[in-house]
């Protein structure tokens, strides 16, 4: 169900950190389903769209995942060389055509084809990002390149081959704890034997 935009108002906004990317502090008027108007505080990282693809090879039942340093996971104390599937900034392409250059540079991968599945918000509350979902089946002649990610970005990017089964697991056990890399994971094990 829509809900109108009238039932908000943005009373004022002001720049916090204008580095890598934006982050804001706003002020609403929101009208809550009571009718009453709150004054409310939020702020808001403003992240461009992104994209990111889970990459199955079907003949060998396994996917190809990537493992990277995450700074924000190093400050909470997880492991952070974080095992995902490949992603990054769409830097104003067209997502199908965003995610090809992505997989490539990160996995040496070639993609044939590159379906869609769905876009989602996987942190609406304080940020802008939307990551569009997308999977592609491979094989051992479809990598091309090294991958590793871009030496001019200063990229440290680990290619890694897991089996379908064992990739599962590892988000039991807790080496896959990226929610993108869970999402694709989940839609692979009940798409299986309908991907080939």
């Amino acid at each position: 169900m829509m809900q109108p935009k009238s039932r908000v108002k943005i009373a004022g906004e002001e720049t916090l950190s204008n580095g890598w990317t934006r982050l804001s502090s706003y002020l609403l008027d929101y009208i809550d389903r009571q009718g009453a108007t709150q004054r409310l505080k939020r702020e808001v990282y403003h992240r461009t769209p992104a994209a990111c693809i889970l990459l199955y090879d079907p003949r060998r039942d396994l996917v190809v995942l990537v493992r990277q340093f995450r700074l924000a996971v190093h400050l909470n104390g997880d492991p952070a060389w974080m095992i995902e599937v490949p992603a990054g900034l769409l830097d104003d392409d067209h997502p199908e055509a965003a995610i090809r250059r992505e997989a490539m540079e990160e996995t040496g991968y070639r993609l044939r084809d590159a379906r869609f599945l769905f876009k989602s918000y996987t942190s609406p509350g304080a940020v802008t990002e939307v990551v569009h979902f997308f999977a592609a089946l491979v094989d051992t002649a479809d990598r091309v390149a090294e991958g590793g990610g871009l030496d001019e970005e200063h990229e440290d990017i680990e290619v890694l081959e897991i089996a379908l089964d064992e990739a599962a697991a590892m988000i039991e056990t807790g080496e896959i704890f990226d929610v993108k890399t869970i999402v694709l994971l989940q839609w692979a094990l009940l798409k299986r034997g309908t991907l080939s």
